[in-house]
C-alpha cells in the first residue's frame, strides 16, 4: 500500500482542471451492455475504478479501449453474464451492470458489491425495482442472481429510509429500456450524473423524460444502439479543491467546472466567508477567515455527502461551533478519529458532528478509511505546519484522477511512496 507525505502550511495558487466525473462515466460504461453497438465515452478519467469497471465489461464480453480521456467499447461473441467477486467487491458502482444484464440477455448473477467503509448501503432498493419490472431475484453465496423472459414497465416507487438512491435510479432505469411498456421511477435520484446517463440513454434510441426530477418515465422499445458522448465533470473533485483552497490560504482557479452542478456547494461556502467568482465554466475560489456553519447533507439538489468529510476539515478552522448532520449516511464519520488526532476538536453524537474551531491542524501520521476521508485528511494536511503522512491512500485513486500532480502544480509540497 501506498502512503502520501504532505509538507502543508503554503496557501495553494493556480488552475486546475476539473476531471470528469467518475460516478457519471461507471454508470454509462454499464450502458454499453444494452447493445452490441460501439460505444464512444470521452472526457472519462483514469481511475482505478474505472479500469475496475473495465475489467468487468471485459468479462462480460465486451473490448475496452483507452486512449488519452476516450474510452472504446466494442461488443465481442461473448454473452456472459457473470460479473464476479474478484471484480465487483472493489467498488459499489460495479453493480449497476445488474440492470443492463438483465433486460439485454434475460439473466444475470452479479456479486454483492464493496467499496467504501461508510456505513450500511443495502442493494434493496435495486431488488424492489426490478422485481416490479418482472425479474425474479435471489441472493445467494454473496452473489445476486436474476433472471426475466421478459420484464414489463409498471409503476415503481424507489425512495428509501434515507432518500432517494442514485445507482438503484440508474439499474431500474436502465433495465426499464428494453422492459415491454411504460415504466414510471417515482422518487428518483434527481443528480446530474443521472441526467447524465438519460442523456446517452436517449442517444441509444431510449426514450425517457423527467430526468432531473423525482419523477422518471420510461417508455420500452426493442433495441438500443450505440453512442457517443462527453461526460460531466466532477463537481465533488471541484468541491474538494475549492476546500484545498480555503484551507491552505490560497487561491484556485477550477477549469472546466459545472457551476450549475455547485449550488449547495457555492451556497455553502459563501456563508462561511469564501470568495467565489464564476465565468462560464471557470471557478475561482480564494479567503481566509472561516465562519462557523450548520450543514445538513441531502441528495441532490442538497448538500452532498460527498463533501461532509472535506467540509468538515473546513469547519474546523473556523472561530465558532459548527455541526455537520449527515442525512445521507449516518455512520460515515470513520474520518472524525484521524482528524481529531491531527489537533480537531470533534465530538459525534449519532448522525451528528459537533466541531469546535481551531486556529490550525497539527501535522501527525493518520490512516485513511475510504475515499472522501482520505481527501478530508489531505486537506487537513495543506493546512498543517509541517510532516503529515497519510497512510492507506489507495482510496484516493478511486475518485480523483492524477491528484498529486495537480496538487504539485499548485505548489503545493506532496509525494507518493510505497508503504
Amino acid at each position: 500500500m501506498d502512503k502520501l507525505i504532505i509538507f502543508g502550511g503554503k496557501p495553494l495558487r493556480g488552475e486546475v482542471k476539473v476531471s470528469g466525473a467518475k460516478n457519471s462515466a461507471l454508470p454509462i460504461m454499464a450502458a454499453s451492455l444494452l447493445t452490441e453497438e460501439d460505444c464512444l465515452i470521452k472526457n472519462v478519467p483514469h481511475l482505478s475504478d474505472v479500469y475496475t469497471m473495465a475489467k468487468i465489461l471485459t468479462a462480460l464480453g465486451k473490448e475496452v479501449k483507452f486512449e488519452s480521456d476516450r474510452l472504446l467499447i466494442r461488443h465481442r461473441r461473448s454473452q456472459s453474464f457473470v460479473a464476479p467477486y474478484r471484480l465487483v467487491r472493489t467498488m459499489r458502482a460495479s453493480f449497476c451492470v445488474l440492470g443492463p444484464l438483465l433486460a439485454r440477455r434475460h439473466k444475470a448473477r452479479v456479486s454483492l458489491p464493496g467499496g467504501c467503509v461508510i456505513g450500511l448501503r443495502p442493494v434493496d432498493l435495486h431488488l424492489k425495482g426490478l422485481e416490479a419490472l418482472g425479474a425474479e431475484v435471489k441472493i445467494s453465496g454473496g452473489y445476486c442472481w436474476a433472471k426475466a423472459a421478459e420484464l414489463r414497465g409498471r409503476e415503481i416507487f424507489l425512495g428509501g429510509d434515507f432518500g432517494s438512491s442514485v445507482l438503484a435510479t440508474a439499474n431500474i432505469m436502465m433495465a426499464s429500456t428494453l422492459a415491454k411498456g411504460r415504466t414510471v421511477i417515482d422518487f428518483s435520484a434527481c443528480e446530474p450524473e443521472i441526467v447524465d446517463l438519460a442523456k446517452v440513454l436517449k442517444k441509444m434510441g431510449a426514450k425517457i423524460r423527467g430526468e432531473g426530477t423525482p419523477r422518471i418515465v420510461v417508455e420500452g422499445t426493442k433495441s438500443l444502439g450505440g453512442f457517443e458522448h462527453k461526460i460531466i465533470s466532477d463537481r465533488i473533485e471541484a468541491g474538494t479543491f475549492a476546500v484545498f483552497a480555503l484551507v491552505s490560504g490560497g487561491r484556485i482557479k477550477l477549469q472546466g467546472a459545472e457551476p450549475a452542478h455547485l449550488l449547495a456547494v457555492f451556497d455553502a461556502l459563501t456563508k462561511i466567508g469564501a470568495s467565489i467568482r464564476i465565468k462560464d465554466t471557470e471557478v475561482s475560489v480564494s479567503g481566509r477567515r472561516v465562519k462557523p456553519l450548520n450543514i445538513t447533507t441531502f441528495p441532490y439538489p442538497g448538500f452532498p455527502t460527498d463533501l461532509q468529510a472535506q467540509f468538515m476539515v473546513l469547519l474546523s478552522l473556523a472561530k465558532g461551533i459548527s455541526v455537520i448532520t449527515e442525512k445521507v449516511y449516518p455512520d460515515r464519520f470513520m474520518h472524525v478519529a484521524e482528524l481529531n488526532r491531527m489537533g480537531a476538536k470533534i465530538q459525534r453524537f449519532g448522525p451528528l458532528a459537533v466541531i469546535e474551531g481551531i486556529k490550525r491542524f497539527s501535522p501527525a501520521e493518520v490512516m485513511a478509511s475510504d475515499l472522501r476521508a482520505s481527501a478530508a485528511l489531505v486537506a487537513a494536511g495543506l493546512n498543517a505546519a509541517g510532516k503529515t503522512v497519510i497512510h492507506r491512500v489507495y482510496h484516493l485513486y478511486r475518485g480523483y484522477e492524477n491528484l498529486q500532480q495537480k496538487l504539485e502544480k499548485l505548489g503545493a509540497q506532496i509525494k507518493r511512496e510505497d508503504e
